[in-house]
């Protein structure tokens, strides 16, 4: 597909000199850009480890900012490593995968696309999850960085990361060689949109920021019987409507009561006409959890249920039901001494109000929690910028429509705030960490 010229054209942009000249900068990158960029994004999502459109405008853009690109890293991944001189890495991380949800949404620039996936399924997709702030605003930020390279010394590895939707992109990456065949950072960074938060809010934690999640396949082996000589099979619908109720108690009556912990089933399909008993029943169902040890408690009880309950009901031994982790990723944690010295720089340049406490309010999970597992000794700050204006919030209070969440139909974002404050945020997390020795604190 022909990528329009005016993502691929490099238009100069002015190095900041203060808080106030970084953010007129970004102000003017996004009116003559970045905002086009994100409508472009937005309007041509692309399914997990199918980014082959989205990584290649991201390329372009940022080997128009000075930066070394590799493609097809991990599958469709990017990594761009811009060089400065002596000085630390920073590794600048966004996803970049669309899901497979039609878009209901009712913004002025909707998505239309279908695709086939991975598991060659077509299905509509659509940027549900803000995925298409993230990237936008990655290069906003390496044109600022760029730009600005008389505030900084080391190197910064921005890299455009596929699958983040199916846990599966960080991991691809780093097999990929990530930390071997490019500069290994010193401190690794990323950012989520939240269309919980307000608008002109930015918030990280110093600590647990995302919980873990686990998407467990669970395939229940029946025998088919005519529905009206249901004594003469093995009705897997009735064996899993059993242990859907039954998985409930695991939270409620194993989970001790202060340990946050999620069992949904998401998905139960099951046989092909009303009077047939099917000899399958397969359920997908998501886990999640607030550390290693609740995670594992609730895999091991889904497991021993599922069986246990087919057990009760005359299933044989060698057809009990098969229990699959399909896709995981841990808890992701901040390195509270990096927390804290990015929250400071944000506190000194961002204006006031805009650094807040972080509230964890869901059980979502990143991947990003790969490039900073403990066994790689990366340290890791991961953050929230908020993307739905006040007025919102407010209407919905007063009986209006609700803010819809991530990952649904009507998920709407305010692209230029959210671009805007994640790119300034970032910039300024940057500045501070590659500092060139002896100069000033300060953005």
């Amino acid at each position: 597909m022909r990528l329009k010229s005016m993502f691929l054209a490099c238009t100069l942009v002015a190095a900041p000199a203060a808080a106030a000249d970084l953010a007129e900068s970004i102000k003017a990158d996004y009116d003559r850009r970045l905002g086009a960029m994100f409508v472009d994004f937005h309007r041509n999502p692309e399914l997990s480890f199918k980014e082959n459109r989205t990584a290649k405008i991201l390329a372009k853009a940022l080997r128009a900012e000075g930066a070394t690109v590799t493609e097809g890293v991990g599958g469709t991944g990017v990594v761009a490593v811009l060089r400065n001189g002596d000085g630390p890495t920073v590794l600048i991380r966004a996803d970049m995968d669309g899901l497979p949800v039609e878009e209901k949404s009712g913004v002025p620039w909707p998505s239309k696309v279908r695709q086939v996936g991975v598991d060659g399924l077509e299905m509509p997709v659509m940027h549900a999850c803000g995925h298409d702030v993230h990237i936008a605003s990655l290069v906003g930020t390496a044109r600022q960085l760029a730009a600005a390279k008389d505030r900084w010394r080391g190197t910064i590895v921005f890299i455009a990361q596929p699958a983040e939707e199916r846990v599966g992109g960080a991991k691809a990456m780093l097999a990929d060689g990530l930390y071997t065949r490019f500069p290994k950072p010193d401190y690794a960074l990323g950012f989520h949109v939240n269309s919980g938060m307000r608008t002109g809010t930015v918030s990280g934690s110093d600590a647990l920021m995302y919980s873990s999640a686990d998407s467990v396949d669970l395939t229940i082996h029946g025998v088919g019987a005519h529905g009206a000589a249901p004594h003469t099979g093995k009705d897997p619908v009735y064996i899993g409507a059993q242990i859907v109720t039954a998985l409930q108690s695991i939270v409620s009556r194993e989970i001790g009561p202060l340990s946050p912990a999620v069992v949904t089933v998401g998905s139960f399909h099951a046989g092909t006409k009303h009077n047939i008993i099917s000899d399958r029943a397969d359920l997908q169902i998501t886990v999640r959890a607030n550390d290693e040890a609740t995670r594992k408690q609730l895999l091991t009880a889904i497991d021993r249920i599922a069986k246990g309950i087919a057990r009760a009901h005359g299933v044989a031994e060698n057809r009990l039901p098969e229990v699959k982790v399909s896709e995981g990723t841990p808890t992701t944690s901040n390195t509270p001494a990096l927390a804290q010295r990015v929250r400071a720089a944000w506190t000194r340049a961002l204006p006031s109000g805009t650094v807040v406490q972080f509230a964890q309010e869901s059980m979502g999970a990143e991947d990003f929690t790969y490039f900073v597992q403990p066994e790689l000794g990366v340290p890791g700050f991961y953050f929230q910028v908020g993307g739905t204006p006040q007025a919102a919030f407010d209407a919905a209070r007063a009986g209006g429509p609700p803010v819809p969440s991530h990952h649904s139909p009507l998920f709407r974002i305010d692209p230029e705030p959210s671009i805007r404050l994640g790119t300034e945020a970032m910039t300024v997390a940057v500045l501070d960490l590659l500092r060139p020795a002896g100069s000033a604190s300060g953005n």
